[in-house]
């Protein structure tokens, strides 16, 4: 069995459940960040662990990527793999595909020297494709599963963020 047809035979049957008990699709998933030393960070989910930190130059070891480099990872992967179930959905054979993240930003806001939001100004993405398809059957393919990318999603609609602090105090008072 092939990778496209392994995943198109998973989304099949994952599309059934799903439609057959829809509740099956709502889920909630923890992260845990622990700071390890100075900036350097370990994150935990699962059976999942890494490390991100910052550049020396802002005060970190640069023992990892930053926060940036996966927030960008992340929206490129799960464009990527929108991309390639749906091509397994679609029987839209793929030879290579990638995608390009480019955000701008300014770090003066992160660092209170602007008055500026500190998240990115503008992001884009770059899809590249190489396939024996049509390019209509291709910008079908995409548009669709732009349309259902979890982290185009998150990355195009703002969603509510709530905070909840625990203050504990390890030294007597």
């Amino acid at each position: 069995m092939t990778s496209a047809e392994r995943i198109k035979t998973a989304v099949e049957r994952s599309t059934k459940a799903l439609q057959l008990k829809p509740s099956l699709g709502f889920g909630t998933r923890k992260s845990k960040t622990r700071v390890k030393e100075g900036l350097t960070c370990e994150i935990t989910e699962g059976d999942w662990k890494f490390i991100t930190d910052m550049p020396e130059g802002v005060g970190g070891n640069a023992s990892g990527p930053t926060p940036g480099v996966l927030g960008r990872a992340a929206f490129g992967s799960c464009l990527a793999i929108t991309y390639m179930l749906y091509a397994a959905k679609k029987n839209i054979p793929i030879e290579n595909l990638e995608v390009d993240v480019e955000a701008d930003f300014d770090d003066g806001a992160l660092l209170g020297t602007q008055d500026i939001p500190p998240g990115y100004s503008q992001v884009r993405y770059t899809v590249t494709i190489d396939s024996d398809a049509s390019e209509e059957e291709l910008m079908e393919l995409i548009d669709d599963a732009d349309a259902h990318s979890p982290y185009l999603d998150v990355f195009s609609r703002g969603q509510e963020c709530i905070r909840k602090v625990n203050i504990v105090h390890s030294k007597a008072q």
